[in-house]
């Protein structure tokens, strides 16, 4: 079987591609745009309404939203190792953190990157945009806190959680006055150690900047 993936660079979809990579599987991309000023296509807006991606297509089913994709390709491929398992006693941390990073954490960097949605004057938005700052630094505090010493995520195994941490951080953006991902040397450490996999270097392009 091979996945299909709605894609676009420096969207939600590089961590899905990563995964799959990870996973050895084959998939083609579908590019979309994710220009504010682009329409959707029909047939994403048919996917998912919302016209987000990434929209993963396997047979006749499509699955929407990162951390259901996410959770989706690891439990059906378990062979990979890249989430603890339904018995495993830490299944519950990886699930808390895909559903931070989901929620919490995305949905402070869409109230820098879409400001307007968070508000119903044009006059309120820079407000918004100085409270996703303050929010972002905040909730990367509380991810920096909870790593510690860990090599990873989960402790000392590497899991699709640390690809989600790493996506995250190159989100961090000078342009919208956000933190920086060195004032958190935790995080830091564990978006290093992902940059360095040939799954992430691949989807990045990160040797093509060597």
């Amino acid at each position: 079987m091979t996945y299909s993936l709605y894609y676009a660079e420096n969207s939600a979809a590089m961590g899905v591609r990563v995964v799959l990579e990870e996973l050895q599987q084959p998939y083609k991309l579908i590019a979309e745009s994710i220009d504010m000023d682009t329409p959707r296509s029909p047939d994403l807006l048919e996917l998912n309404p919302n016209g987000w991606i990434p929209v993963l297509i396997t047979g006749d089913t499509a699955i929407y939203e990162c951390g259901a994709i996410t959770t989706y390709l690891c439990d059906l491929h378990t062979e990979a190792g890249l989430a603890p398992g339904r018995d495993d006693p830490a299944r519950g941390r990886f699930l808390q953190w895909l559903f931070f990073f989901s929620s919490s954490l995305q949905n402070a960097f869409q109230m820098s990157y879409y400001s307007d949605r968070f508000c119903d004057s044009v006059d309120h938005q820079a407000s918004v945009k100085r409270r996703s700052v303050s929010r972002l630094r905040e909730l990367w505090q509380v991810v920096d806190d909870a790593v510690g010493d860990d090599d990873w995520m989960l402790g000392n195994r590497f899991s699709a959680a640390d690809i989600y941490l790493f996506m995250l951080t190159t989100w961090l953006s000078p342009d919208h006055d956000h933190p920086e991902t060195k004032e958190f040397a935790n995080v830091q450490r564990i978006a290093d150690a992902v940059s360095k996999r040939a799954s992430v270097r691949l989807v990045y392009g990160l040797d093509d900047q060597s």
